[in-house]
This record gives structure tokens, sequence and C-alpha cells, in this order.
């Protein structure tokens, strides 16, 4: 309840200032089990806040009622089914901020649209559906998808979670029912060492704390859904690192006459520290050394450029960089003992180590189990390499939260993994660098997206 209370006092403070640029705009994802009301929550927050036109409702009716869940299952297929099977964006804008939501399927069979969804999300909602709980029970289990999709969020680093509790309105005794669902998943969370943002009783069918507060309802006064949303930070990017760039593309301009610096401009998205003008820099995997000329943002203008924004960079000399090349910090060079005139010098000490053995976690989604032994082909930045399981070391169980003995990861199942790569990468922990602690594992006959890989 501490999370909550702070993030209704920041409300009166940013409604001040009345922020509303792209800068500020708040990524988030809806998750959870199926039919948990996800689809039906997200067209309540664009019709609640007014980002729906009349002509787009009245395209939504079934039998005279407006279904919510109509204004993002956009897919003939889904429309059929009544389900949600791709992830669909979804763009609206309130006096205090932009947001841009995804609605993430609930389908244990398409945990991998989750997973990509999540991937790049600042905040993820997690929808509890309060009719298939056992609510009178105090010690009640939450549901399987619940707690895998709250741990993909974990372990992808999503910046916060929130709990809504939905369809309280169905139930006998929602204050009760509101109290030990509460007490549930803050006991998961405790467990699985997922910090929780806030926790909110809603009724995506009729708009109780979605956008609009319903005062008193479940003895809950605290913040609507999207007063929440509103106060959530952006994932901070890894600025404070040493400078790390993936280059993405390798552009020309030879014809220049200029030779005081190199004539090619290396694009890409840093993916950490900053680059400036001056930066000393090394070229993996080549290992030539050179200093940065010159850095451009996206609209082609001279600027210093932190992690998580576009550039492009000119290096002091021509140096051979082609696309999935790293431009890096420079090594740092060791200290010679003072007393030893004659010895060998001592190797600088890389920015960002390389190596070939990566020991990761591994969130499965190809329909084929994945055994040691297998090669498929892992994307590091913009580089590809072959990349050989050497053991499944072990399973997580979702329900219990232990580590289990496994000899394969069956579909959408979480495991810690053994990788020998063909070629050393600098990669480094997920937890410490995002971009650089993350692979995919891309099967190398179907060519089909098989695994999300988070260096440990």
């Amino acid at each position: 309840m501490t999370a909550i209370n702070s993030i209704a006092t920041g409300a009166n403070n940013t409604s001040a200032t009345g922020q509303n640029d792209h800068i500020s705009a708040l990524k988030f994802i809806t998750c959870g089990s199926v039919d948990d009301g996800k689809s039906t929550l997200i067209g309540r927050l664009l019709v609640d806040s007014k980002a729906v036109l009349q002509d787009h409702l009245a395209g939504v009716q079934r039998q005279g009622e407006t279904d919510l869940a109509l204004l993002t299952d956009g897919l003939s297929a889904e429309r059929e089914q009544g389900i949600t099977i791709d992830v669909a964006y979804r763009y609206f804008a309130t006096e205090e901020r932009k947001f841009i939501i995804g609605d993430a399927p609930g389908h244990e069979q398409y945990t991998r649209n989750m997973v990509t969804a999540a991937s790049s999300a600042d905040a993820a909602v997690v929808l509890v559906d309060a009719t298939k709980l056992d609510w009178k029970n105090p010690g009640l289990a939450l549901l399987p998808q619940t707690r895998r999709h709250s741990l993909l969020a974990h372990l992808l680093r999503v910046h916060s979670l929130v709990f809504a509790v939905n369809k309280l309105d169905a139930v006998e005794d929602p204050a009760l029912a509101w109290k030990h669902i509460q007490g549930a998943l803050q006991a998961f969370a405790q467990a699985a060492g997922i910090t929780v943002r806030a926790m909110v009783p809603v009724s995506a069918l009729k708009g109780w704390n979605v956008v609009d507060a319903h005062a008193g309802w479940c003895g809950y006064d605290g913040p609507t859904l999207l007063q929440v949303l509103e106060e959530l930070p952006n994932t901070p990017a890894d600025t404070a690192l040493a400078p790390a760039f993936p280059v993405q593309w390798v552009e020309k301009f030879s014809s220049s006459s200029d030779t005081s610096q190199g004539r090619r401009v290396f694009w890409g998205r840093v993916a950490a520290g900053s680059f400036a003008p001056g930066t000393a820099v090394q070229i993996f995997p080549s290992g030539q050394l050179a200093t940065v000329a010159q850095v451009l943002d996206h609209a082609r203008r001279p600027k210093d450029v932190p992690a998580g924004t576009s550039a492009g960079i000119i290096l002091d000399r021509e140096v051979d960089v082609s696309r999935g090349d790293w431009i890096l910090a420079a090594p740092t060079p060791a200290a010679a003992p003072a007393d030893d005139d004659f010895g060998d010098t001592p190797a600088a000490t890389p920015a960002w180590p390389a190596s070939r053995e990566l020991r990761t976690t591994v969130a499965w989604m190809d329909d084929e189990p994945l055994v040691a032994g297998r090669v498929y082909w892992a994307l590091h930045g913009h580089r590809w390499v072959k990349a050989k399981v050497k053991a499944v070391v072990h399973k997580l169980n979702i329900n219990t939260l232990a580590e289990e003995a496994a000899t394969q990861l069956d579909p959408n199942a979480i495991g810690h993994v053994d990788l020998l790569l063909q070629e050393a990468i600098p990669a480094a922990p997920f937890t410490q660098a995002r971009v650089l602690g993350s692979l995919i594992l891309v099967d190398t006959a179907s060519h089909k997206t098989a695994g999300a890989v988070l260096v440990n």
C-alpha cells in the first residue's frame, strides 16, 4: 500500500507540470490468463478517456451492446473465436501523458507474443479474474498464466508491475474477495522477488476504478488504474555504463573530400553509456582502436547521444566496420609495476569482455523442446553467431517457484541453460545491461524465433 500512496501523492505534483510529450509516453502491456478481461480493459481505457470516435464505437456493437474487446481484437480469427492471438497496439493520451498499449494474448500457446511485447515495455498490467479463483479461501492459488506472465515480466526487466483484480463486481462479497486475492498476490510477489507498484480492484465491464473512481468499493480508496499509469516512470536507460553501440547500418559518403575524419557514418541505437566527440573506442571483433570524431542524432544534428537513443557515429579515421560489429569503449590500460623495468606490459582491461560460454535464463517459445546438443542461430545486437546448447541446468516451476532438475525445456517453459557460441560476443548480465545481456535463438531450419535468452 505504500507504493499506492506514493503514486497518489505524485499525481498532484505531475498535474501541475502538464507534461504530455513523446519523452514521457508510457509503453505498457496488459497480460494475464485467457478471458481475464484484458481487451475489455483496454477498450474501457480508450472509451472513458475519449480516445475512440463515435463511428469506431458503432462498428463494435453486438446485439445493441458495445463489445469493448473488439476495439483491440482486429484479426478475423480473434473476432471469430473471441480470443486475442497477436499483440495489438493502441494509442491514447490524457492531459497528463501519452500512452502506447500492447494487448498481449493470454493463451499459453501464444506466450511468445507476450514475451515480444514485454521486452520493450515500461510497465505491465497483469489482470486477475476474481471469478476464476477460490476467492473465499485466504490461501487461494493463483492461475498458472498469471504467475507465468508476472515472472516473464520480471525476468524481462519490465520496470513497473501493476496487478488489476478484475470482475469483482461479479462475486458475492467483493470486499472479501479483494482482501484474499490481494493477499495471495502479495505472497506470490514476495516469494518471487517481484516489486509491485500497485494493486487496484477494477471492473473493466462497468468502468469502476479504471478511469473513473468508484469510491469505497471493496474498501479501496486509492487511485484509479489510469492515475497509477500516469505516474509510472519510464524504463531508465543504461546511461551510467561504459559506451556500447551495435552497428545496424553503414552509410558511405566516400565522395567527400574531407580526409580529417572517417568518411562513413555508422548508424544504430546506443546500447549503453553515452557517445560524444573525443570518446576513445574499440571495434569488436577486429580490436581496432579509434576516436569518435562526430556524433549525429536521428535528425543528423551534431549532438551527444545517450543510451536508448538512435545515433550516427563518425570515427576519426577509416576503420573496417560492418553491420553486426560493436563500437565499444576503449580498454582501460593496466599500470605497469613501478619496480619492473623489463616486464611485459600488462594487458588492458576491456570495458565489455567477450565470451563464448554463457550461463543464461531462457524463455522457450518453440514447439520443439530445447535439448542439449542442438544448434541455433543466436542474435546479439545485430550480430548473428551459432550457439550450441551445452546443458539444460534446470527449469523453473511456475507454481512453486522451485528450480527443478530437467533435461529439456518444453514450449513456454523457463529455465537455466548453458550455451556455447561459435564466436565470442561482448555479453553482460541482463540485470546490468539490457541490450548486451539479451539474445534470441532462431531455429536454423525453420527460421522461427525459438527462445528469448537473458544472460545471467
